[in-house]
């Protein structure tokens, strides 16, 4: 597996940015509007519906690496071939609303599947939150020895912050935080935190062991492109900060 070099020299500096439009958002102005905003904000790559045709829209308006999301491993094959670098199993936000819960071993055997059919590109698996957190870690282990590139944590739908202010922000991201916490000190491969991250809570995520964050509702969720370009520059500037607490 070769990541592409954008994205590599970014999990190594431990400032990865990824904007996510949504696993069922199939609307073009606004995946356009959301991914347009991700590059002029400084992120580092984008994650879109696994939709050839949304592919294609991406790749023509925006040259960041693009990632392709998903819970079926066919949809990937053809939204692959238009041109994703990068494909994730996960972003089951959205399912959790539905009452669709995935477990531990559907993960892994969706994972299984999707290396069947597609050996070399690069991979995120995302570990469910509704596992207990020992079950999260033993999970992103097999996830890794069945070819998982990059781990993706997630939490923050679920949590229910009794604050308001930087502490709410905190208590919604807790979740996720600690789940990165506890992978990232159990797998070699990068751990990106997600759901429910803000750039109160982006610097916490490199500091319990993530190389980054990956946002969704925080940016796909206002209403116009200035705001959602101030938002990923917000976010952008929380990572290159916790880089220089970091190195000091």
């Amino acid at each position: 597996m070769t990541m592409h070099p954008t994205l590599q020299r970014a999990f190594t500096n431990r400032r990865v940015l990824k904007v996510i439009s949504g696993l069922n958002n199939f609307d073009r102005d606004r995946v356009a509007a959301i991914i347009k905003a991700a590059e002029l904000g400084g992120a580092t790559f984008v994650d879109i519906a696994a939709d050839p045709d949304l592919v294609k829209l991406a790749k023509n308006l925006i040259n960041l690496p693009i990632c392709v999301s998903a819970v079926e491993p066919e949809k990937f094959v053809e939204a692959v071939a238009a041109g994703a670098d990068l494909i994730e199993i996960g972003n089951f936000d959205s399912f959790y609303a539905q009452g669709r819960r995935f477990e531990a071993a559907e993960v892994l055997e969706l994972t299984h599947q999707t290396r069947v059919l597609l050996p070399e590109i690069t991979l995120s698996v995302t570990v469910p939150h509704i596992l207990e957190l020992d079950q999260q870690v033993q999970l992103a282990e097999e996830l890794v020895l069945a070819g998982a590139d990059i781990i993706q944590t997630e939490g923050g739908t679920s949590s229910q912050p009794s604050h308001s202010g930087s502490l709410g922000l905190i208590e919604k991201a807790a979740p996720t935080l600690a789940a990165a916490y506890e992978i990232s000190r159990a797998v070699a491969v990068p751990v990106l935190c997600a759901s429910g991250i803000s750039s109160v809570t982006a610097p916490l995520a490199i500091a319990s062991g993530a190389a980054g964050v990956g946002v969704g509702s925080a940016i796909n969720q206002l209403n116009s492109e200035v705001a959602m370009i101030a938002a990923v520059r917000g976010l952008v500037e929380a990572l290159a900060t916790t880089r220089v607490l970091s190195a000091n």
